[in-house]
């Protein structure tokens, strides 16, 4: 019997880049309620340490190194999960690249734009299918259930300058996730995007607010950057039973800023 609504107790979750920054705050939040977390990531100095926090809440961890842009990575990471915890219950897609600095298309390479949506879009993807893989083999088991989770952002439904690869790879991943939350549906399995504004974390900088958080901060009705803290709450509860019937949604995390426009 689940001892809250987010319990987590007996569940595997699966985060890409879940080492630092976002991805780090999603795996906070499902440990915080008892679930098993397992990172994917390539730096193994950074995966160690998120592994020694995470397992200070008195859950098992797993990590390992695995590029995502990879099939070949992302089918033997799959393989030695389930060997290791028996289960994939929930996968937070959650691995990219930050955005380019650049301001124009024509500043984008071809090579760039390829290498960047190998990791961005095409990992993944590569990520959802084979986790959904594992669920519908359980489904048809007998044991229904499960959760895909993408990790977007604003440029989802904004146009950014410069950054078109890194809009793109956002954009079609919350389409797929759309599509996966039709198909999936008869097993139990639900499908949503997460769409962060402004959050700072190491991609940004540490400590003290710089004039660009400032900048940020400035556009949010809630006059703050996000933190990765604040992605805790809606990891639980996406991977929890509290979510079973919340499919094919976007959901915005921005402090009101897409309603401030």
């Amino acid at each position: 019997m689940a001892k809250g609504l987010f319990d987590l107790t007996g569940k595997v979750t699966l985060v890409t880049g879940g080492n630092s920054g976002l991805g780090l705050g999603f795996a906070r939040g499902v440990a915080k309620q008892g679930g098993s977390v397992v990172i994917w990531a390539r730096n193994a100095e950074k995966n160690a340490a998120a592994k020694k926090e995470l397992e200070s809440y008195g859950v098992r961890v797993g990590t390992r190194q695995v590029d995502v842009s990879s099939e070949e990575q992302v089918i033997a990471g799959y393989e030695a999960l389930t060997k290791d915890f028996g289960r994939v219950d929930c996968v937070i897609a959650n691995a990219g690249l930050p955005p380019s600095p650049s301001r124009s298309i024509f500043d984008l390479s071809t090579q760039d734009y390829h290498a960047f949506l190998g990791v961005s879009m095409h990992g993944a993807f590569f990520t959802l299918r084979e986790g959904a893989r594992h669920m519908v083999k359980r489904a048809e088991a007998g044991e229904p259930g499960g959760s895909l989770i993408f990790c977007g952002s604003l440029s989802m439904f904004k146009g950014l300058a410069g950054k078109v690869a890194y809009a793109g790879s956002k954009a079609a991943l919350g389409a797929m996730i759309r599509s996966m939350a039709v198909e999936f549906g008869k097993y139990g399995i639900r499908a949503n995007s997460i769409a962060p504004g402004y959050i700072k974390t190491g991609m940004t900088g540490d400590g003290e607010l710089s004039q660009v958080d400032k900048y940020f901060a400035a556009k949010n009705p809630i006059p703050r950057p996000g933190y990765p803290a604040d992605f805790e709450g809606i990891a639980a509860y996406l991977a929890s039973d509290a979510s079973s019937f919340h499919s094919g949604d976007t959901i915005i995390i921005d402090g009101a800023c897409m309603v401030n426009l």
